[in-house]
């Protein structure tokens, strides 16, 4: 018996847009991560990047279901006394919305250099205009 084991190097990387205009936030964060890793396709390895490139736009536009636009909290610490900082969900779509979709990704990745490599791949934007056309990407229906 022999294992075939394909180089990541040698897989084609595709390019995907989402539109997240009106699409839950965990829902959509899911998709794009399974997308990013590679478990889409035929030839998943998980110590391996073998995953296509996503494009979000429109994150402005994502929703959250339930009381979460004012409950949920993203705290950070600056690594000083008290430098504990947390913003509602609510005020960090307004400020920077491409965060809250990069944080909800992140999570569901692996942690390590693999998974900071996976994360390289997804572009958000605010809005519907991106830079990449010239990627020719594909639209994803979710």
């Amino acid at each position: 018996m022999k294992t075939t084991y394909t180089k990541s190097v040698d897989a084609d990387k595709k390019w995907h847009i989402v539109n997240l205009k009106g699409l839950t936030l965990g829902r959509v964060s899911t998709e794009i991560a399974n997308i990013l890793m590679g478990k889409t396709k035929p030839t998943y390895s998980t110590s391996q990047d073998m995953g296509d490139f996503v494009i979000a736009i429109n994150s402005k536009n994502v929703k959250l279901t339930g009381n979460k636009l004012k409950d949920k909290l993203y705290r950070k610490h600056t690594g000083h006394m008290g430098g504990l900082r947390e913003i509602t969900a609510e005020k960090l779509l307004d400020k920077d919305p491409t965060q809250i979709i990069k944080h909800a990704v992140k999570g569901m990745l692996p942690k390590g250099v693999l998974g900071r490599a996976m994360f390289k791949k997804l572009k958000v934007y605010s809005g519907s205009e991106h830079p990449h056309s010239a990627q020719n990407p594909q639209e994803l229906q979710l």
